[in-house]
């Protein structure tokens, strides 16, 4: 199994408009400190999968019939708006499979192109799609959100954003098997009150170290962490590493 991060900053992304602080000044002057949209790709046998689809630029990434299809996690813009303008395709269907979400994002559903939305995920339901088996996993966040685990080729990955914490039972089903690899929300520095929407440092520590994953990468970052781990980056845990895009695990 091969997975992509194409993007790994928060809705702002790094840098941020108008910031001046050390994070974005640094991400200005060096190209691979920028962050996009989070997103990423997974690729196994003949299955080629974009989870989310915040990325603008999705038609000049991805050609034609190149994608199985898109795993969404949620419908807020910074992880959906490359939808808009891909469902304007023509000849090809693209499969959407998501929450169930009656609001989606703007007019999606109402206009959906090429884009098949008719098979929303239910809570901890298992879909196989050649050699790689997608399990959806509910999150904590401000409208219906999933986390992804992923299976196949002898691995175990879970792909969870956005999210504050983790539900009871979706901590419950990680728990049932060893992770390769744990990509999780973190979004902030430590905060002295428990965050409303996103992971900080604290909380995705804690996460870690429930569901003790061999590797885990930090990812839907913003740029107050960036700016924090430049003065705490030998603080993180042996097995705990910050993701940055086009990084390939």
């Amino acid at each position: 199994m091969r997975l992509t991060l194409l993007g790994t900053g928060d809705a702002r992304q790094v840098p941020v408009y108008g910031c001046q602080c050390q994070a974005c000044q640094a991400a200005h002057a060096d190209p691979g400190l920028r962050r996009r949209p989070c997103c990423a790709l997974v690729e196994l046998g003949d299955q080629r999968w974009l989870i989310d689809s915040g990325l603008p630029d999705l038609t000049e990434r991805f050609a034609p019939h190149s994608l199985s299809g898109i795993l969404q996690t949620h419908y807020h813009a910074d992880h959906a708006q490359g939808l808009l303008h891909l469902r304007w395709g023509q000849g090809l269907v693209i499969p959407v499979h998501g929450p169930a979400d009656p609001q989606g994002l703007s007019d999606l559903y109402k206009h959906p192109g090429i884009l098949d939305f008719s098979r929303p995920f239910a809570a901890f339901e298992t879909r196989t799609f050649g050699a790689l088996e997608v399990t959806a996993l509910p999150l904590l966040h401000s409208r219906p959100t999933l986390g992804y685990l992923l299976q196949g080729g002898g691995r175990r990955v879970a792909y969870l954003t956005d999210t504050v914490g983790l539900p009871d039972d979706t901590t419950a089903y990680l728990r049932g098997g060893h992770l390769d690899v744990l990509i999780l929300d973190c979004s902030m520095p430590p905060q002295p009150q428990v965050p409303r929407n996103h992971n900080d440092l604290n909380l995705a520590l804690r996460i870690i170290d429930e569901l003790t994953p061999a590797r885990a990468l930090l990812t839907h970052v913003g740029h107050a962490l960036d700016a924090w781990l430049i003065e705490h980056a030998g603080e993180l845990p042996d097995n705990v590493s910050v993701a940055r895009d086009a990084m390939v695990v």
